[in-house]
């Protein structure tokens, strides 16, 4: 049995609507120690958003849904806050031009940034959109993601992205870097097994996991469960992480857990997932 941390990179509570803290305790029930918990798009937590305050709204529900569910682990839940490059779509719909919604979406990755320098949030979340979209709602949101870097680099934080599929993402960190983030602060959220140029944060289907542990690249696991009652278990249930680490233990892997689980969140994030761990049971 595999008796180290355990980390879920990416997973939403919502406090509104969802099952919120108790989705955490399924997570600790099932053997999960650590998260990362993304805030919702604003829309479904506070609305439209016409400014810095909505953002503010967003990203408080969500630092409050995780110092509660800090409280259910025995190890830690950090948040991670930003954007949802979808917005755009949404701001565009209220009216707005391309490059108007990149500029309020670029308010809102400030003030994520602004949580990171102060203390309650971890990393930031950005991206572009994971659907087909005109040329000029790409660029006016790869700007939005090259700010996001600008911004991490300034407080010194991780990004997670929120991006299409696909392995090819050697630009992307050029641009990181070209901003000042280091490529291995770059992580791309619901990847496969590998991905070229960034993190990979692998979404825990079995056949993706075996890829990414028979490597020898950082990566994560993740369920980008997103709490919608509409939706129970959408994409993968909180257990799923917990589950799979004991598969994976079961299967030989071992070291590769040990490098999803310590060793890659403390080279990207900083955090020090076996020190934060306790040895009481919650």
């Amino acid at each position: 049995m595999y008796d180290g941390p355990v980390l879920d990179n990416h997973l939403h509570l919502d406090p509104i609507n969802g099952r919120g803290v108790e989705a955490a305790e399924a997570f600790a029930r099932a053997g999960g120690t650590h998260l990362n918990v993304l805030n919702k798009p604003s829309w479904h937590l506070v609305g439209d958003v016409e400014g810095e305050d909505g953002f503010r709204e967003t990203f408080d529900l969500t630092v409050e849904v995780t110092e509660k569910a800090d409280e259910r682990l025995r190890g830690r839940a950090w948040p991670v806050l930003g954007v949802h490059p979808a917005l755009i779509s949404q701001l565009i719909t209220r009216g707005y031009e391309p490059s108007e919604a990149a500029e309020l979406m670029k308010v809102g990755i400030d003030v994520a940034a602004e949580y990171v320098a102060e203390g309650p949030a971890l990393a930031i979340k950005s991206g572009r959109p994971h659907y087909e979209v005109e040329d000029a709602v790409w660029d006016a949101s790869n700007d939005v993601m090259r700010h996001a870097f600008a911004r991490a680099a300034e407080v010194g934080c991780a990004v997670q992205l929120h991006a299409e599929g696909g392995e090819a993402f050697e630009p992307v960190a050029e641009w990181a870097e070209a901003e000042g983030l280091a490529r291995d602060r770059v992580v791309k959220h619901y990847s496969g097994g590998y991905v070229e140029g960034l993190i990979p944060s692998v979404i825990s289907h079995k056949d993706e996991l075996e890829r990414a542990c028979e490597g020898d690249w950082p990566f994560f696991m993740e369920t980008d469960f997103i709490d919608d009652p509409d939706r129970p278990g959408a994409v993968l249930g909180p257990k799923t992480v917990p589950k799979r680490t004991q598969w994976l233990a079961e299967s030989g892997y071992e070291d590769a857990l040990y490098r999803a689980h310590v060793e890659t969140p403390a080279s990207v994030y900083g955090v020090d997932t076996e020190a934060t761990l306790s040895t009481d049971s919650v």
